[in-house]
């Protein structure tokens, strides 16, 4: 019976799908422990596995932020992304390498599954194989790693590998790691000094690399191809949250069924304190469409929208995504990896507008694939978001592309994929060990 240990940041969009992972394998018989936020004990209980907390100073709550993080709210641009690269996933590495030694002497593992951002694994990797576990780093976010054949992540730039498509991928990335992305460098390296680790040999999106595999929970079609993917990357599908229960349908569902299309539109759960990016502009682009709309905020007060709601128009807090894509012709999302991947799981092409995080990276793959328009900002006009879902639901070829993502989610069951993978490396470590 293998002893696994699960570690991931507290945002659902990072936790939601391990706790998934967890829910099988405590089913197959392991044991599990997660080592996560305490605000989720509940639910890590729920799975079967065991919840410990990571330290206060190691947690941070995404609704937050800028109230949490002084001087947040002045920076932009790459400036912002340095910060929270520094503030939310480096600055906690500490307290997260000491939760991990902790447990390490109490419990022998046989693998440890952790979160790509959980960042306190790196003195593991860089230190003595033989005195740790196997490691498999889960990215929740689409490859960060560099290519030959794609341009730096976060520029939301296509893959090409044509020769003057490579020299602008060689230079990009230079000037990326070299310039932009210094400062998080520096930062790394300086942490990992104070933890008596040796620096990184490599660009820290390309950290995870270090892991014995590096789980990308998505289909090599939705992902740039790269002729030179490292051979321990290892694709197996999506990996959603776990199926709704004692769902309440609102009085409005079964107009959902009629002959209109239906056009969801969310924010996320992050990414949403401010509707005027995204929720009301399309609220108010298709007003007069012949559509039914259905609009989510995301767990935050529907009385926060800014804007009138027609007639043609359902808002909610919240409403399961796998019992209402099936009903939804077209999402129009801020792109959100995670509900990206729900939707075309579910076959529903998509409008994708999102300029925070890794969302101009999954925008550019939903155009990238067919599957969509990608709006290339993140404050849309109302007009552009109607002409996009007018493009969407007229082109045929949107939809083909969404249905063929489908087919190839279809094929893969992401939870049994890593727990093949999980029991891949506890074989390969204890082949060694003899």
């Amino acid at each position: 019976m293998p002893e696994i240990l699960i570690a991931s940041l507290s945002p659902i969009g990072h936790i939601g799908p391990l706790l998934h992972v967890a829910e099988g394998l405590v089913a197959r018989g392991d044991r599990v422990t997660v080592l996560t936020s305490a605000d989720h004990a509940d639910r890590v209980r729920a799975t079967g596995a065991t919840a410990v907390a990571v330290p206060a100073q190691a947690d941070f709550d995404m609704t937050r932020l800028d109230l949490d993080l002084p001087g947040r709210v002045d920076t932009s641009g790459i400036k912002r992304v340095n910060f929270d690269i520094v503030r939310l996933f480096l600055q906690p590495m500490p307290h997260q390498t000491r939760a991990l030694a902790a447990l390490f002497s109490q419990t022998k593992y046989d693998a440890v599954l952790a979160d790509a951002g959980f960042f306190g694994t790196l003195p593991f990797l860089l230190g003595d194989r033989r005195a740790r576990p196997p490691i498999l780093m889960y990215s929740t976010t689409p490859l960060m790693i560099s290519s030959r054949d794609t341009a730096p992540f976060g520029l939301g730039a296509g893959p090409s590998c044509s020769r003057a498509g490579r020299l602008r991928n060689r230079l990009l990335t230079a000037f990326s790691q070299k310039v932009l992305m210094r400062e998080s460098q520096k930062v790394a390296n300086l942490l990992l000094d104070e933890l008596n680790s040796r620096p990184l040999p490599t660009f820290l999106f390309d950290a995870a690399l270090l892991a014995d595999r590096l789980i990308a929970p998505t289909v090599p079609q939705f992902d740039y191809p790269r002729s030179d993917l490292p051979a321990n990357v290892r694709y197996v599908g999506a990996v959603h949250l776990s199926a709704s229960t004692g769902f309440r349908a609102p009085l409005w569902w079964p107009r959902l069924d009629d002959d209109r299309p239906v056009v969801h539109v969310t924010q996320g759960t992050i990414d949403n304190a401010d509707p005027s990016r995204l929720l009301e502009p399309t609220i108010a682009a298709l007003d007069e469409e012949d559509v039914t709309v259905v609009a989510t905020t995301g767990g935050r007060p529907t009385s926060q929208l800014g804007c009138r709601i027609p007639t043609n128009t359902y808002v909610a807090e919240y409403v399961p995504h796998d019992m209402l894509l099936p009903k939804v012709d077209v999402m129009v999302t801020n792109g959100g990896f995670g509900a990206v991947q729900r939707a075309l799981a579910a076959g529903v092409p998509l409008v994708v507008a999102g300029n925070t995080e890794d969302k101009p990276e999954v925008a550019a793959r939903v155009a990238w694939a067919g599957a969509g328009v990608d709006l290339k900002t993140g404050t849309p006009t109302a007009g552009a978001v109607r002409a996009a879902v007018r493009e969407v639901i007229n082109n045929e070829r949107y939809r083909r592309g969404a249905r063929a993502l489908e087919t190839a989610f279809a094929q893969r069951d992401g939870v049994a994929e890593i727990a093949a993978l999980i029991d891949e490396v506890i074989y390969e470590d204890r082949a060694v060990a003899r």
